[in-house]
């Protein structure tokens, strides 16, 4: 969402909402994809923010996603492992200690998609969930084969992708 809506933000942030309330009955979960969605379209907008400005997302709702960003925050110089014990790892799979460590990771690695993707599994937890939602958001702002983007040898590595969709 946030990557296709990059160029309006409340947009970005009413399609997440769209999308999660079909999948995701709980608010904290569609402020989680407010959260994901908006950060995403913020920097593949082609605005690269410093960590404190990344982590500045109005259109998210009070409560517990939102506590959770501010916590990261506070979290600038923190370890990976620091990150992960204080803000949660996806282990339990709600989205008030997943986003905010996927953003924690996003604004501290953002120029480098590698560092950021071995953070979470680093972190360990729910790492196909945090190591996805960091992926998407590190490479929308690195873009892929780049310095600091997705390093061809991965992509080269991966599982080809199916042949439809290159029909479109």
């Amino acid at each position: 969402m946030g990557a296709f809506f990059a160029d309006d933000l409340d947009r970005a942030a009413l399609e997440a909402i769209k999308s999660a309330e079909v999948t995701h009955a709980h608010p904290e979960a569609i402020a989680g994809a407010v959260a994901v969605a908006v950060a995403t379209a913020r920097v593949a907008g082609g605005v690269r923010r410093d960590f404190d400005d990344f982590l500045d997302l109005p259109h998210v709702i009070a409560g517990g996603v939102a506590d959770g960003i501010g916590d990261a925050r506070e979290l600038r110089e923190a370890s990976v492992a620091e990150a992960a014990y204080r803000l949660g790892n996806g282990a339990s799979v709600l989205a008030h200690e997943t986003v905010p460590f996927t953003l924690w990771v996003a604004a501290r690695f953002l120029g480098d998609y590698p560092a950021a993707i071995r953070a979470c599994v680093e972190a360990g937890g729910d790492i196909d969930t945090t190591a996805a939602i960091v992926g998407g958001i590190v490479a929308a702002c690195t873009g892929v084969g780049t310095p600091g983007g997705v390093p061809a040898s991965w992509l080269a590595a991966r599982e080809p992708l199916p042949a439809w969709l290159d029909a479109g």
